[in-house]
């Protein structure tokens, strides 16, 4: 794909005149990408009956964008480093607009999966480049902040947006929609980021590390998998083991590999300064905990309570608004105050509000018990949001900073696996104890027990919010003056 090549002209301040726009674009490519990974789960029981989708299939309409794109995901990042930022956001637009076509009009089950998988594949280079172009992009602290203000609202409030959008188009149209409404998206993206965006690539070397690529994303795909068969087979079932096993093989290959080659496809040295490899695994904590509450508190809406997914995805939205709210808030005290005084209050914020929902039960309200919650939670991971995407691209220089935005999808993309597999072990068997335990409850020992399995899974999912409070406090040491510092930017 031919983009533009003019060399950029700057404003008399030396910045970007068409970086809002740049913002703009990127935000609506962001909220699809994440409106992408809730709005398909409404659509998945008017698929099922439509394609004759069996129970024991149903679960790959999600893993298989899952895998690809956790698995695709730095090489991505790499592939838009050396090719051009510009060139690859545009191509994974495209891309993703086909594959939601094509899913679109899927005739059966394994059309369908192949769809959801391509769109991994394209999601994979589109992700990591939207966030490299923010980076470079926007030079000024205090508009740094902001921008990516917009895109950490975007990531906490979309998923809850896109449950309101899944149930209306299913609702009132066709779950095909739930997919066929990215391509409008895309191509409007695409059209306005071939204008406005302005092309940077990485400096130096650009020969791709073909051992790296291997392990890598055989690694991630293995990991993902096997978190996946876990919460599907159990822990000590054999495939989950064998997965496993084999992730930690190729990850720690990959490591050796990076260490020792010439070019690496994630130079060690994105990782291993104390800001950036802790924003990593603050956000694979932070993913793993926060999980839980879409996950659990979407069914027992619907399951305990008998809401209509319409009706749930509604329920999200103070959760949705308060992440707005509080993004613009914490984009304004983050220039001032530094990331760690905002994130680590802000998890322990959201931990509280992931505990009071620990008080539900089939005869609590909405109102009264979930409510509250939500606009806590919602309040504490805008905190956390904004600085964090900041922090992880902390003084990356030009040559990583595709890599470098990769990386922290690919933490939070693992968190999430991880999260699905060990809370839905640790939900079913608190489920299964507590009714086996009250059976003289009669009729009502069901929706108790469903229940109180959703509550041993936020307490342990509070417990995984802390924990990632007390990483980000001893990890993080970078001030409000150096919080965006980054090398040179190659842009042509």
């Amino acid at each position: 794909m031919s983009v533009s090549k003019k060399p950029v002209q700057l404003d008399k301040d030396g910045l970007d005149p068409n970086r809002w726009r740049t913002l703009f674009v990127v935000a609506i490519s962001q909220l699809m990408v994440v409106l992408d990974s809730s709005i398909v789960n409404i659509a998945i029981p008017s698929a099922k009956a439509d394609l004759g989708i069996t129970d024991a299939n149903q679960q790959w309409v999600i893993t298989a964008y899952t895998l690809a794109f956790g698995s695709l995901l730095l090489i991505g990042g790499r592939i838009g480093d050396f090719m051009g930022r510009k060139k690859i956001f545009i191509i994974g637009l495209a891309g993703f607009a086909a594959a939601s076509a094509l899913g679109g009009v899927a005739a059966n089950q394994e059309l369908l999966f192949a769809s959801r998988a391509l769109q991994g594949v394209f999601g994979a280079l589109l992700a990591p480049a939207a966030l490299a172009i923010i980076s470079v992009t926007f030079t000024v602290p205090a508009e740094r902040a902001k921008a990516f203000g917009v895109v950490g609202a975007i990531s906490g409030g979309g998923a809850a947006i896109g449950l309101i959008l899944g149930g209306t188009l299913t609702e009132y149209f066709s779950w095909r929609w739930c997919l066929g409404v990215n391509v409008p998206i895309a191509v409007f993206a695409g059209l306005m980021a071939f204008f406005y965006v302005r092309e940077s690539k990485a400096g130096g070397e650009h020969s791709y590390d073909i051992p790296g690529v291997i392990t890598a994303t055989a690694g991630l795909f293995s990991l993902t998998y096997g978190f996946n068969e876990a919460a599907t087979k159990g822990w000590s079932s054999q495939s989950t083991i064998t997965f496993l096993v084999v992730a930690v093989l190729l990850l720690v290959s990959f490591v050796v590999i990076e260490a020792k080659v010439s070019n690496p496809m994630m130079p060690l040295r994105v990782v291993t300064e104390r800001n950036r490899g802790g924003s990593y695994l603050g956000s694979l904590i932070v993913g793993a905990g926060l999980f839980s509450m879409f996950l659990f508190l979407g069914l027992y809406l619907q399951v305990v309570l008998g809401y209509s997914p319409l009706k749930s995805g509604f329920a999200f939205l103070p959760f949705t608004a308060g992440i707005i709210v509080f993004a613009g808030i914490a984009s304004q005290l983050l220039p001032k105050f530094g990331p760690r005084p905002l994130m680590v209050p802000g998890l322990v914020f959201a931990g509280i509000g992931l505990l009071m929902l620990t008080l539900i039960t089939p005869e609590t309200s909405y109102v009264t018990h979930v409510l509250p919650s939500l606009l806590i939670m919602s309040s504490g991971m805008a905190l956390v949001f904004i600085p964090l995407t900041s922090t992880s691209l902390h003084g990356v220089s030009n040559q990583d900073t595709g890599v470098a935005s990769a990386m922290i999808n690919t933490s939070q993309q693992v968190g999430g696996s991880l999260g699905t597999a060990l809370l839905n072990t640790v939900a079913a068997t608190a489920a299964t104890n507590y009714i086996a335990a009250n059976q003289s409850m009669g009729e009502k020992v069901q929706a108790f027990g469903i229940t109180h399995g959703f509550t041993v899974a936020f307490t342990v999912s509070a417990g995984l919010l802390f924990a990632g409070a007390i990483v980000l406090f001893f990890f993080i040491n970078v001030g409000k003056d150096s919080l965006v510092e980054t090398e040179g930017v190659s842009v042509h």
